[in-house]
């Protein structure tokens, strides 16, 4: 149980069921919030009935969502992971492209496997292409990193602290704070459950969710909620306030997006995580079967028949990018995606092939790491002028830049643009294969 459930408990005025607690004073239900942090036993209660809602992940879900008895279905979103799970890596591993070939601890089928496939992704890279060592769980993946057994992990924070202490010249490749939109934490229940409480489920979602807007906008309450947290996790006030801020608590309007309710949303939605991940998992070889439609495991209508207004209950607003300055022309990437996007001869202008490119291999990663920014770099052969070439090439970049500021609607301030001409060949210009290779456009997350 991390930072994500300080809502509930703040509204619970702790695990127990409290006539004191915002849910019996404000709702009229009594809720008790049971700490199970076993995986499997926690399933297990969930399904004899011990316990009726259960936490899970968008893009975990598919795992277990056709292996599940009584049709669960999802109720709402209370968090996104903004900082909770970490890539680690030893010296001289500063981004994901450079865990090629390298032995990574991973829990398998969890949020931190999910992150590392979608990780790995935006670096144009495979499970394969890096040695999986499995783990039990993120926290193992931790003592596995320190004790030397392998080149990175994929941890909890904050157990990343510890690590750059045990691991002289570690550093963290990425977390969840760049890669902001993959991790989506969300509570389930059994269908015949929702469907013999509806005003119950509705109840408790916008308690909860009105506990997280009084968090996110009021400091003091926030004070509060993190010694609830204390407190129900028998942790210390530090470590729980590090808990708290490595999440943002999902609000109303969030819940609007991510379950694309008024269905416009053009962001990171609850349905492309789950389908995401479902081609993901199954591309290397965990999940088989069929795996339920994304309509058939969610309940919207609580949230539907919700009214929460005002400024404390919208959604998160895009990221505040200031303008880029030159030294993000130099940052290392945390991942380096190389895109293939041809123009005409001479061309800056975006053909509809070089559109659709950018929508299938650039947008999901922008949306997915939305509090990065993104450097394009354009590269041509050396075929002609140098100048001429750097002239076309930083022109290319900036077409991209500018089709995904138009209609994919990310910050302009995000954006690092850079033409690099000929000076940055991957391969020999000898041949026209390599010459077809140069001529490229390269996508980077940078912090």
């Amino acid at each position: 149980m991390g930072g994500g459930y300080a809502g509930g408990l703040y509204a619970n005025r702790g695990l127990r069921a409290s006539t004191e607690s915002i849910f019996y004073k404000k709702y009229g239900i009594l809720v008790d919030i049971v700490l199970n942090d076993d995986f499997n036993t926690s399933r297990d209660s969930w399904k004899s009935g011990d316990v009726d809602i259960m936490w899970t992940t968008a893009d975990g879900f598919p795992n277990e969502s056709g292996n599940l008895p009584d049709n669960p279905e999802l109720i709402f979103q209370f968090d996104w992971s903004r900082g909770g799970d970490v890539i680690i890596g030893s010296r001289g591993i500063n981004s994901i492209n450079d865990l090629k070939g390298k032995k990574v601890a991973v829990a398998l089928g969890t949020p931190s496997h999910s992150l590392l496939l979608k990780s790995l992704e935006a670096a144009n890279m495979k499970l394969t292409d890096i040695v999986v060592v499995t783990s039990n769980s993120a926290p193992e993946a931790a003592q596995v990193f320190k004790a030397g057994k392998v080149d990175a992990a994929v941890v909890w924070s904050p157990d990343d602290q510890d690590c750059l202490v045990a691991v002289t010249g570690s550093t963290i490749i990425l977390s969840t704070k760049n890669a902001s939109n993959i991790i989506a934490d969300v509570f389930f229940a059994k269908k015949g459950f929702i469907d013999q409480h509806e005003e119950l489920i509705k109840k408790f979602t916008e308690g909860w969710l009105s506990s997280n807007a009084m968090i996110n906008s009021d400091t003091l309450i926030k004070d509060s909620a993190v010694m609830y947290l204390a407190s129900s996790l028998n942790q210390p006030y530090d470590f729980c306030k590090i808990a708290i801020n490595n999440v943002r608590l999902t609000t109303y309007g969030d819940n609007v997006n991510f379950f694309n309710l008024a269905g416009t949303y053009k962001g990171v939605k609850g349905e492309d995580l789950y389908n995401a991940m479902t081609d993901m998992y199954k591309a290397v070889g965990y999940l088989s079967g069929n795996v339920p439609s994304w309509k058939s495991v969610i309940y919207t209508k609580n949230l539907r028949n919700i009214v929460l207004s005002g400024p404390e209950h919208m959604a998160e607003s895009a990221g505040n990018f200031t303008i880029a300055t030159k030294e993000d022309s130099t940052k290392v990437a945390i991942t380096n995606k190389t895109v293939s996007i041809t123009f005409p001869s001479g061309s800056f202008v975006l053909t509809d092939e070089a559109k659709t490119v950018i929508d299938n291999q650039m947008v999901p990663v922008a949306n997915q790491f939305a509090s990065s920014r993104i450097r394009i770099q354009g590269n041509t052969d050396n075929i002609g002028n140098p100048e001429s070439n750097k002239v076309l090439s930083f022109r290319r970049a900036n077409a991209v830049v500018n089709y995904l500021i138009s209609q994919h609607s990310l910050p302009k301030n995000r954006f690092v643009v850079i033409g690099n001409g000929s000076d940055k060949p991957l391969v020999s210009n000898d041949s026209e294969s390599g010459r077809a290779t140069n001529r490229r456009t390269d996508f980077e997350v940078v912090r």
